[in-house]
């Protein structure tokens, strides 16, 4: 089984940048979808961005469009989320996840992701 580790997160200043790494150990990392998806406090769970298996494909939810960047490296078994322009809004516990499961192609509803790291925080102040 898959395991994810998150790491990167920190407290910034509004419009600073910040990359945030999850390590994935076990299972066959190439094979999964990977996203990020972001919990603020009070809120609900919400994608962020996913990337493909084979790293063909991105996608970034509206509110990050242009900010922030997801990315892979199937060799180091790592997904990362490169994020700029950050505003307090994005302040959250952000969550790298994996579709294990077969279709595996890009999805982004949390109940379609089927492993989970920790959560790292991700803290934005102004």
């Amino acid at each position: 089984q898959v395991q994810l580790v998150e790491s990167g997160g920190g407290l910034v200043q509004a419009g600073g940048s910040l990359r945030l790494s999850c390590a994935a150990s076990g299972g066959t990392f190439s094979n999964y979808v990977m996203a990020w998806f972001r919990q603020g406090a009070g809120k609900e769970r919400e994608f962020v961005a996913g990337v493909s298996r084979n790293d063909g494909t991105a996608y970034n939810a509206d509110s990050v469009k242009g900010r922030f960047t997801i990315s892979r490296d199937n060799a180091k078994n790592t997904v990362f989320l490169q994020m700029n322009s950050l505003n307090p809004e994005d302040t959250a516990v952000y969550y790298c996840a994996a579709r294990t499961l077969w279709p595996n192609y890009l999805r982004t509803s949390p109940n379609q992701y089927d492993v989970w790291g920790q959560g790292t925080q991700v803290t934005v102040s102004s």
